[in-house]
């Protein structure tokens, strides 16, 4: 078995990487930047890429080069966990600069797609797990992030028709993993009221310690992630799976 994970180097990315490592699994990390942590901690388990995933020819260029067949070459399981998402931009749309809603769309939504048809043509006889790491804003429109929600609701949308495909071997899931204490909420609770409406909510929030630490959630969420149940839902929110 081999886990693949984007946006490996803080926060949710970081904990189910290390979360994953601590299990004995080897894990392929993909991000802009590079991880020592891991790679002191876990020298014969984990390898990374630098990859800005927001780059569509960068990640054009990755994937034909070969290193993705070669990583899991021989693999009988694969994991992949689509985490590497962002926010931004925030606000009505004549708040949005166009270039910056390009580079969401492509890192929250043709990265992970392109990945998952990538693993999935790179690993043929192989069991493959796909997790999406979506958000309630997928399912629930907010004022401020049009951008977001529709991303991620691309993501449910993909998980729902993969499944349909009853491909063999392959195993969908797009799940909401609650609210967690990491960088991107913090940018959240940055962010001015007049561009995203909600603000006060998120602020409340980490206030009254209702956040999830990310190895809380890092260690439900790959507990799922291996378990006989993986992909039986196949949109799910990790706060109500049994």
């Amino acid at each position: 078995m081999k886990a693949i994970v984007t946006g490996h180097t803080r926060g949710l990315g970081a904990a189910l990487a290390a979360n994953l490592l601590a299990r004995g699994v080897p894990v392929l990390g993909l991000a802009r930047t590079r991880s020592s942590e891991l790679a002191d901690a876990y020298p014969d388990l984990f390898e990374e890429i630098e990859l800005d995933l927001a780059d569509s020819v960068a990640l054009s260029r990755w994937l034909a080069d070969g290193m993705l067949g070669d990583y899991l070459d021989g693999t009988g399981a694969v994991l992949l966990l689509n985490n590497a998402g962002m926010v931004s931009p925030v606000g009505p749309l004549d708040a949005q600069d166009p270039q910056a809603v390009l580079r969401a769309v492509q890192l929250n939504v043709a990265a992970p797609m392109a990945l998952a048809a990538a693993v999935v043509r790179a690993s043929d006889g192989a069991q493959r797990r796909i997790l999406h790491i979506s958000s309630g804003a997928g399912r629930n429109a907010y004022p401020g992030w049009s951008v977001y929600c529709a991303t991620k609701a691309a993501l449910d949308q993909h998980a729902r028709a993969v499944a349909l495909d009853c491909e063999r071997g392959v195993r969908i899931c797009s799940l909401a993993p609650g609210v967690i204490d990491t960088n991107m909420q913090a940018e959240i609770r940055a962010t001015p009221e007049d561009r995203f409406p909600m603000r006060k909510r998120f602020v409340d929030l980490k206030e009254t310690g209702a956040l999830v630490e990310p190895d809380e959630c890092a260690e439900r969420l790959v507990d799922y992630l291996l378990g006989a149940g993986f992909g039986a839902e196949v949109i799910a929110d990790l706060r109500t799976l049994s």
